[in-house]
């Protein structure tokens, strides 16, 4: 039921994917809070928001709020039912390729934010759910 709720999302364009870890381009580790690590979509207005600190940092909730326009917005589905969904997010801020991963039956989806004019590569692993039962807390924009 979450995966079919999850997939509505994506088709809608209007999900959250709250991460509850984040992987760095070298593979180091970060396991942080749901509310405030985060990738959604609604419509064409993308979010990244990642909060490694408890508080402080630019946007005031311990780290980075970006937010972009997306576009060129593509969803796939294998033979096997899993979902893979990719977009350009152009921004204050941020230009960057995104892309997520759903597997069949799952509602843990992977969110990998590569930049365009640097290799700081980061994926959000966590849950996607409709924006309207998202319970994250967003931060000051760049």
């Amino acid at each position: 039921m979450l995966f079919v709720e999850a997939v509505k999302s994506l088709e809608k364009l209007d999900f959250v994917v709250e991460a509850d870890k984040l992987i760095f381009k070298h593979g180091e580790t970060a396991y942080v809070t749901l509310n405030t690590n985060f990738f959604s979509l609604s419509d064409d207005q993308a979010v990244v928001q990642i909060a490694p600190f408890n508080s402080g940092g630019p946007n005031g909730v311990g780290g980075i709020t970006l937010e972009g326009r997306a576009s060129n917005i593509k969803m796939k589905t294998d033979k096997k039912g899993n979902i893979s969904f990719s977009m350009s997010v152009i921004g204050n801020g941020i230009s960057a390729n995104v892309s997520l991963s759903l597997p069949q039956g799952s509602h843990r989806a992977t969110v990998t934010v590569n930049p365009n004019f640097s290799s700081n590569r980061i994926t959000f692993s966590g849950y996607l759910v409709p924006k309207e039962c998202s319970t994250v807390f967003q931060g000051t924009s760049f």
